[in-house]
């Protein structure tokens, strides 16, 4: 599933949100409120904005994968959902500090989306050249535009993502038009990146030690999947929220709906500890 098992994660004494990765306000997008209407955990309050600066600690990924090494051995769900609140509150410093770690995959989606609208100015992508070229072409052609590769892991995780996503949109319609999306099978691949990337940061982190744990690799990548799964629910569940608050996924605003989502989605992870 591509989860580059071979990786052990970041260490510790690391900036837990480098100063790459931080948002960067965008002139084109106006500020669009946050619609948190998910039903936040008892006692559990909205992400404090973040130390800026604030550096990992020591075995930062401990307590995640001890949860996840018992959900690798058992299928324990609950020990999943623990195992990932865990992963946010002591490997990213809660949801406030992730979701600016995360900052990079808003500005991904709403490049994506500037890519993929056919209303919008060409953004790297000349769909009359691209004409009559295969799916894999047009595919390794939106990637490039939308995410170029700098040698960074998140870059590598948001271009692989994309090829996720748009490979889901194929697998509903096999005879899409990549270069003519409708603005609903836009909005899908936006929302199939961003689950796709940010299960991708977590298998990156800790997936090596979820599968190394399981009692077969064959039940380990069973594992990931029903992790994935998790992950792509609550992520999908959040845009569902926003969408009913009137939020919009217009590429005017993609980028701020994206990281309201993502943002509700960590703070509903990390609710399980509540």
């Amino acid at each position: 599933m591509g989860t580059s098992q071979s990786s052990a994660g970041p260490g510790a004494n690391v900036s837990l949100v480098p100063p790459w990765a931080e948002p960067v306000p965008d002139p084109e997008e106006p500020d669009v409120v946050s619609a948190t209407d998910l039903e936040t955990p008892p006692g559990l309050e909205p992400p404090p904005t973040a130390v800026r600066d604030l550096l990992a600690p020591d075995r930062r990924f401990v307590s995640a994968r001890r949860n996840l090494g018992s959900f690798a051995k058992t299928g324990d769900a609950a020990r999943l959902r623990r195992g990932i609140a865990q992963y946010v509150r002591t490997g990213y410093g809660g949801a406030g500090t992730m979701s600016r770690r995360l900052g990079s995959v808003s500005r991904t989606a709403r490049s994506l989306s500037q890519v993929l609208d056919p209303g919008a100015a060409d953004r790297g992508l000349d769909r009359a050249l691209l004409q009559g070229n295969s799916v894999a072409e047009i595919t390794d052609a939106v990637v490039e535009a939308a995410c170029s590769s700098d040698g960074t892991l998140d870059a590598e995780a948001s271009r692989e993502s994309i090829r996720n996503a748009l490979s889901d949109l194929l697998g509903l319609y096999s005879d899409v038009d990549l270069l003519r999306l409708t603005d609903a099978q836009r909005e899908f691949v936006i929302e199939s990146f961003v689950a796709h990337d940010v299960y991708r940061r977590f298998a990156l982190d800790v997936g090596k030690h979820l599968v190394d744990n399981a009692p077969t690799a064959t039940i380990g990548l069973s594992r990931l999947k029903q992790a994935r799964n998790y992950i792509r629910q609550t992520i999908a569940e959040s845009f569902r929220l926003l969408r009913e608050a009137g939020q919009s996924m217009t590429t005017a605003h993609v980028r701020s709906t994206v990281a309201n989502a993502l943002t509700n989605s960590l703070v509903v992870f990390e609710g399980y500890l509540a």
